[in-house]
């Protein structure tokens, strides 16, 4: 499944730094932009695991509804 963020990409010195919006806690850098850009899809997935790991065990044993939700944003 594809998902579409707005990574922004900074040069700090010798490094660059990049995070992405709408992701909080979702930040690397990378001696070079490629670097910073793999390793912030990197970055990205691992967030989007532990935010859903803690969903599950929030859930857990409890009775819930879990459903897609589309949400276009222009």
């Amino acid at each position: 499944m594809e998902h579409r963020f707005t990574a922004v990409y900074e040069q700090d010195g010798d490094w660059w730094i990049g995070t992405v919006e709408e992701l909080p806690g979702a930040n690397t850098q990378g001696a070079t932009i490629d670097e910073a850009r793999e390793n912030l899809k990197e970055a990205v997935v691992l967030v989007l695991e532990a935010n859903r790991d803690l969903a599950e065990r929030e859930i857990a044993g409890r009775r819930v509804i879990k459903e897609e939700l589309v949400v276009y944003l222009s």
